[in-house]
């Protein structure tokens, strides 16, 4: 089963969302499931998983109700307070009792303080997570939030987190010795994983190809190795550095070399055994 790992919609007449904003105007809108639907038809991919763009229960809710309507959809990143513990408790007990909800994700990289994942009550949020088996998306720019992944790897080791974007690499910049180490450091913790995904925004040029990104994915291949990488499109932010169909080819393009069983894991295989779809 070939499966989106993470992808994204939005209804503005429904929920307040902080981003995206009128600077990136190809995305301002309303973008939902009917929009979505054809490109993986035309791309063969037989499951996603819609990941939260707003911190917030409406956003949650929302998604949870396109799960249900759409059935290609295979699950569902939501969204609970992890600074407010017994709150995210809670509201979890609710929330797993859908079937289609299967992790949660902050976006850590709004917040003020660089530093929140981990802070003290934040960590009690995490561990809240782990203790019901709960996976968490990190939201890691690189450099602020990746240097966080060893602390919380280690001091919640039964917690299943993911690295999104490969922690958004400093493609356009170049620097990739600074990314790959931090990554390196990152893979030596098997409760760690990380999405191939959001690599052409990343690059911040629409021409970008397969050669420009396969350094960044066969870094992340050789220390996760394909156990622990997934694809994912980030659509339809991916839309601000060409389409969804050229995400899917390109990302092909750059792993055509691995193994079958490689290219099963990252297109699907991982995925489905981290967030149990």
């Amino acid at each position: 089963m070939i499966v989106d790992a993470h992808q994204h919609f939005w209804n503005f007449e429904r929920i307040p969302y902080h981003w995206p904003t009128p600077d990136t105007p190809t995305i301002y809108r309303t973008i939902e499931a009917p929009e979505l639907e054809p490109l993986l038809k035309e791309c063969g991919i037989d499951k996603t998983v819609i990941v939260q763009a707003m911190n917030a229960y409406a956003d949650t809710d929302y998604m949870l109700e396109v799960a249900e309507q759409y059935p290609w959809v295979a699950g569902v990143v939501g969204w609970v307070p992890l600074d407010r513990p017994d709150e995210a408790s809670r509201k979890l007990e609710t929330y797993l009792k859908n079937p289609y909800f299967k992790g949660v994700r902050h976006l850590n990289h709004e917040e003020p303080d660089p530093d929140w994942v981990v802070r003290p009550d934040v960590m009690e949020g995490l561990k809240v997570l782990a203790a019901a088996g709960v996976p968490y998306d990190l939201v890691a720019v690189f450099p602020e939030h990746l240097k966080h992944v060893p602390a919380l790897a280690e001091a919640i080791p039964n917690l299943r987190l993911v690295i999104d974007h490969l922690a958004k690499p400093p493609i356009r910049e170049g620097l990739f010795q600074a990314w790959a180490d931090a990554m390196s450091i990152a893979a030596q913790y098997p409760n760690v994983y990380a999405k191939v995904s959001g690599l052409n925004t990343a690059a911040e040029w629409v021409r970008w190809t397969a050669d420009d990104i396969k350094p960044y994915i066969d870094h992340a291949w050789g220390v996760f190795g394909s156990d622990r990488l997934m694809f994912g499109s980030d659509w339809p932010v991916a839309n601000l550095a060409g389409d969804y169909k050229k995400v899917w080819s390109e990302t092909n393009r750059a792993i055509a070399e691995y193994s079958k069983e490689d290219r099963e894991s990252i297109l699907g295989g991982t995925a489905i055994k981290f967030y149990g779809l």
